[in-house]
């Protein structure tokens, strides 16, 4: 498979020939995790409806749910406006970490920054 030679031309990849990838639950908007894709993870994605991801540390390609049974069946991909990420929407079928967190984001944790609301600049507590 080849990548669309339109989409290609748009894409603004890192040194290593990757572009981010923002996972989010469709439905809900809770972003689920962060991944690479190349331009074969991204053809696949595409034309599968299943994500592919490139993974930077075996440096192979690998699909989400192929071994845990957690799929991310695709509901649509957008490109960023630097063209240099993918929001991918998904149906995610059970937990989207590697640690079993549902997302990779709870498996991190909260680091506490302070937050401030955006009207009147007044700090508020965080969720933390």
């Amino acid at each position: 498979m080849t990548l669309d030679p339109d989409i290609a031309s748009r894409l603004k990849r890192d040194p290593a020939g990757l572009i981010a990838a923002v996972i989010q639950q469709h439905d809900t908007g809770e972003v689920l995790m962060l991944g690479w894709m190349n331009d074969e993870a991204l053809d696949l994605t595409l034309k599968e409806g299943r994500v592919v991801f490139w993974s930077r540390s075996r440096q192979s390609l690998w699909r989400k749910g192929d071994t845990s049974g957690h799929a991310q069946w695709v509901k649509s991909v957008s490109l960023d406006c630097d063209a240099d990420a993918v929001l991918v929407k998904v149906n995610q079928i059970g937990l989207a970490c590697h640690t079993g967190a549902k997302t990779c984001f709870d498996a991190g944790g909260d680091l506490g920054a302070i937050v401030v609301d955006g009207g009147g600049g007044d700090k508020v507590e965080s969720d933390a």
